[in-house]
């Protein structure tokens, strides 16, 4: 048995403050969801309100002497007035990787005067919703509602049972104690593809296309839905890759025919969840975190805060900490005060990081803003010049990882849109006449190639190259292909169409 025996090591670690990554998380959320969060700490701190703040609490910082042994956090902010809490911290939190394009919704802002802090709420019916309403017009003992009821649960937001009818049977069992064969299970589910919209309930694809054109054969039996049917059932593979000339020789359906089908199976619908409001789905609103507008040439910034309430220290708190700061002093009275402290404390810490949280925003949409000066006063994308998080970084003096988490999830309404942060953020590349230009402006002139394009003989990555090449921009063929793909452009045989 080998000899044990002791050793001392010494680490250097990073530690996030509580408050740190208090304004972390903070500085993450969008306007939308900041009154919830805002609201939840009220909840949580009675000593947290809303309104104009107080100056009580300085006074009795000044004077208390007796509870120097209340624990606090420390000051870390200092007298820089660019101090950023979240330097150096970089691995402790990843952004989600969003590359989410233009947003080019309308939103209506509130007047600067609006004292309205709740967020849009939808009243739309959800799909979930929709179909219990189905399921229950049917004539079901307890067992098979209940299965429906599971099954319905069960659908995902485009309406599909991705689910084995096996699991379902097992769930079923272990979780609600009801014994159901897999055959009781699948007469439920086809009571439940026959719900609308038509095809939920499907397991993939090709068997939602399936249940839609099959039903549109029974509901018009003058229109001849066989072509379609036959296409989606016997040659679905080639379908998706849109290898229409092995389909039509291999099924013998004529030209004319098989165009008409063509046309129906493109009029389905593929995410029948999709055409009604879903559990899980957030209301189609963007309340934007900035508003840039252009007058007379000269810009200006405005920040959001509709949802950014006035937030004080309770004066009840403060009263209280007053009383108990005088008298005899005890185990009771120490308790006491260091409970309301620490409310108190927190209360503090919340205002400062909400405060931090706007200056921060502010300060870099800014940078953003005559940055992309251009862009703001004409909104001609093609003006968009080459920007990295560091360039944001290096002007208004905070760390990289700070703009990464201002950029994300934030919007800016201008005069052309609404567009995500990230929107403004691109590489940049040299033309042939030796200037730097984004390839957001590249991108562009492949998506308007491709939508300009002759749909019977679509544009090939090689021709794609050579637009380019002609208006000046040099680029290897593989990296036209990534910029294709970036812009959600499948490859040029499956936008062809016959």
């Amino acid at each position: 048995m080998g000899s044990q025996r002791l050793t001392q090591t010494q680490k250097l670690l990073q530690k996030l403050s509580p408050q740190q990554i208090l304004i972390m998380k903070l500085l993450q959320i969008p306007t939308m969801e900041l009154s919830t969060r805002i609201k939840e700490e009220i909840m949580q701190n009675p000593a947290l309100e809303e309104g104009e703040s107080h100056d009580e609490y300085d006074d009795i910082n000044e004077n208390d002497n007796e509870n120097d042994n209340v624990d606090t956090f420390e000051d870390n902010q200092g007298d820089d007035d660019h101090y950023d809490p979240l330097d150096d911290f970089d691995d402790y939190l990843k952004d989600d990787d969003e590359d989410d394009a233009a947003y080019k919704y309308s939103v209506n802002n509130s007047s600067p005067d609006d004292k309205h802090y709740e967020a849009p709420i939808s009243n739309e019916t959800t799909f979930q919703d929709s179909l219990m309403e189905q399921l229950g017009f049917r004539k079901l003992d307890e067992k098979k509602y209940k299965i429906g009821t599971y099954i319905i649960g069960n659908l995902d937001d485009a309406g599909y049972l991705s689910r084995p009818i096996s699991g379902i049977a097992d769930d079923l069992l272990f979780t609600q104690n009801i014994d159901a064969t897999e055959n009781e299970i699948k007469e439920v589910l086809t009571i439940i593809q026959d719900f609308d919209p038509a095809g939920v309930g499907a397991s993939n694809l090709q068997e939602c296309l399936l249940i839609q054109l099959r039903r549109l054969n029974e509901e018009n039996p003058s229109k001849d839905y066989n072509n379609a049917i036959t296409i989606i059932e016997k040659y679905f593979d080639e379908f998706t890759k849109k290898h229409y000339d092995k389909i039509v020789s291999r099924s013998d359906i004529p030209d004319d025919d098989f165009k008409k089908a063509l046309d129906i199976i493109l009029s389905l619908n593929p995410k029948p969840g999709g055409s009604m409001g879903s559990s899980s789905q957030n209301s189609n609103y963007i309340i934007p975190d900035f508003t840039v507008i252009n007058n007379g040439g000269e810009l200006e910034l405005q920040l959001n805060s509709r949802n950014t309430p006035e937030l004080h220290v309770s004066k009840d708190f403060l009263n209280m900490l007053k009383e108990y700061s005088k008298g005899k002093d005890n185990r009771e009275k120490r308790e006491a005060v260091n409970f309301i402290k620490n409310k108190i404390d927190s209360a503090n810490w919340f205002i400062d990081a909400i405060r931090q949280r706007q200056d921060t925003l502010y300060v870099t949409m800014k940078a953003i803003m005559e940055y992309q000066r251009d862009f703001f006063l004409t909104g001609d994308e093609g003006k968009l010049k080459p920007m990295i998080l560091k360039d944001i970084s290096d002007i208004v003096g905070l760390d990289v990882s700070t703009i990464s988490r201002v950029a994300n999830s934030k919007y800016v309404q201008t005069a052309y849109g609404t567009f995500q942060l990230k929107y403004f953020f691109s590489e940049g590349l040299l033309n042939d006449e030796g200037e730097e230009v984004s390839t957001r402006e590249v991108k562009k002139i492949v998506r308007d190639s491709v939508e300009n394009e002759d749909k019977a003989n679509p544009l090939n990555d090689d021709e794609l190259t050579a637009i380019l090449k002609e208006k000046g921009y040099t680029i290897a063929r593989r990296t036209v292909a990534k910029y294709r793909e970036q812009l959600g452009i499948p490859v040029a045989r499956l936008r062809k169409n016959i």
